[in-house]
């Protein structure tokens, strides 16, 4: 609490509300004076770092030892004493971005392939395919299926060639592979991957509050309930996500073949079992049924969630490859 002095005018300076006690009974600023001393600045400045800090703390703690916890006490009403859900996985989400940033991944050169480099074109097919495109098949050479899939495209009737997505589609991975090596495709895929996890877990956040809305009690609970509970879960996914690309990317700062990355693998380890474990004592803590019936129902949910999310992944991974220079 503020030790300014109390203003003698009893009309608050944000409403213009009538106040009667230390604080205004309408918009709950503070009545003291607005001039305040260096030394009043400083200290207010430190009590509100150490309100935050301590609030902050007890949050994480909770957050990655307490499942369900802050939903709980959030719900019931105790809500100064930690971050509010929103502002937690906000903040938790900017901190990770700044780390993806601060710890990028190996840097990769875009190599052109050797026939490329010397010819600056394609080798066009002398032969003009006239056959089915269901009879070509990729197999392992690309390159000759992306030379018959041209040839289609070129020479063939109307009907027996490609849709314009699908061309696009093959031309673009033929393009992937002739300017990056398997290690720089492996690579390039990789990091932009996990650079967009965060973005991907905000999308997938209402869906996964929506069927967990479908398989409680509509009366009991509210999809409001649930979006609370989604926000902390996701927040720790977020956070536990966040340590292990911290611990990842400073023992790779010791090399590949440093002993300690001993230490990567098995916090990513440990990381991913709790990661997996972690939903079942929150969903049984919060909705207070039956364990059987918790366990039933956080299975078929963790199961339902985790096929959406794979498949928007999949989706998203496609998208990524799609985009890879």
């Amino acid at each position: 609490m503020s030790h300014s002095p109390i203003r003698k005018d009893k009309t608050c300076l944000n409403c213009r509300h009538v106040v009667e006690q230390n604080f205004c009974p309408n918009c709950g600023q503070e009545n003291t004076d607005s001039r305040k001393t260096f030394h009043h600045l400083f200290i207010h400045f430190f009590e509100d770092l150490t309100h935050y800090e301590n609030a902050f703390w007890k949050t994480i703690r909770n957050l990655l030892f307490k499942p369900s916890t802050l939903t709980k006490e959030y719900l019931s009403g105790k809500r100064l004493s930690y971050l509010a859900p929103v502002r937690l996985y906000i903040f938790i989400s900017f901190v990770t971005f700044l780390m993806i940033a601060l710890f990028p991944g190996h840097d990769t050169e875009i190599v052109t392939s050797d026939k490329n480099h010397k010819t600056g074109k394609k080798e066009i097919p002398k032969n003009i395919f006239t056959g089915n495109l269901n009879d070509l098949q990729p197999g392992h050479d690309f390159d000759n299926f992306t030379r018959e899939v041209d040839s289609v495209q070129k020479f063939a009737p109307k009907e027996k060639k490609l849709d314009s997505f699908s061309y696009w589609v093959i031309k673009k991975i033929q393009y992937v592979k002739d300017h990056n090596s398997k290690k720089e495709i492996i690579d390039k895929f990789t990091e932009s991957f996990i650079h967009n996890i965060p973005k991907m877990l905000f999308i997938i956040m209402p869906f996964f509050a929506f069927f967990l809305w479908i398989f409680h009690n509509k009366k009991k609970w509210y999809y409001f309930d649930h979006g609370i509970f989604t926000l902390h879960y996701f927040s720790f996914l977020l956070l536990i996500f966040l340590i292990l690309f911290i611990i990842r990317r400073l023992v790779g700062l010791c090399g590949e073949d440093s002993p300690l990355t001993f230490i990567s693998d098995i916090t990513d380890f440990v990381g991913f079992i709790w990661m997996c474990y972690y939903f079942y004592p929150a969903h049984h803590r919060f909705y207070g049924e039956n364990r059987w019936v918790s366990f039933i129902k956080s299975s078929v949910l963790f199961f339902i969630n985790l096929f959406f999310i794979l498949l928007l992944l999949i989706i998203y991974a496609f998208y990524t490859f799609l985009n890879l220079h």
